[in-house]
C-alpha cells in the first residue's frame, strides 16, 4: 500500500470516528465537555460546482492541491541550557510556557493556522479546531 493510500485510509477513519463522535453526543452519550453546534447560514444564489465553469483560478489551485504539508501541534514550548538538558532522564518535568487548560496551536509547515483543544478519538489524539487564524493575521505574523 503506497504512502498516499495509507494516508486517505487513515484520513477516512478519522471521519468515520468523527462521525461516530457525533452521532454518540446527539443522542446524550456526550465524553467530552459541553459545546455550541455552530449554525450556519444557507448561502443564496451560489451555483454549485457542476453549474459554474471552470475559472482560471481552480485550474491553477488544482495544480498544488495534492502537495503535502506537515501539520503540528505544540502544546507549548521551554528554553533551557545544554546542562539542563544533558541532566534530563525518565521522570524528569520540564515546564513550559502554557497554563494548563489553554489551547495548542495549530502549525502547519511552522505557520500558526489555529487554536484547538485535545480530543480523543478511538484511542488516538486528535485536536478539535477552535479558533481559525484569518489570512490576514497570519501575514502579519510573517512580517
Amino acid at each position: 500500500m503506497s504512502e498516499i493510500e495509507e494516508d486517505e485510509e487513515l484520513g477516512d477513519d478519522w471521519a468515520a470516528a468523527m462521525n461516530e463522535q457525533a452521532s454518540a453526543e446527539t443522542q446524550g452519550r456526550r465524553n467530552t465537555g459541553d459545546f455550541e453546534t455552530a449554525q450556519f447560514d444557507e448561502l443564496e444564489n451560489m451555483p454549485s460546482m457542476g453549474e459554474r465553469k471552470m475559472s482560471k483560478e481552480d485550474i491553477e489551485l488544482d495544480v498544488i492541491l495534492d502537495i503535502p504539508v506537515v501539520i503540528s501541534m505544540e502544546i507549548g514550548r521551554a528554553q533551557i541550557n545544554i546542562r539542563n538538558l544533558l541532566q534530563l532522564n525518565e521522570g524528569s518535568v520540564v515546564e513550559l510556557d502554557r497554563l494548563a487548560g489553554e489551547p495548542m496551536d495549530v502549525l502547519v509547515n511552522g505557520t500558526l493556522i489555529a487554536h484547538g483543544e485535545v480530543v480523543v478519538v478511538n484511542d488516538k489524539f486528535g485536536i478539535r479546531l477552535t479558533d481559525v487564524v484569518s489570512p490576514s493575521e497570519r501575514v502579519k505574523r510573517l512580517t
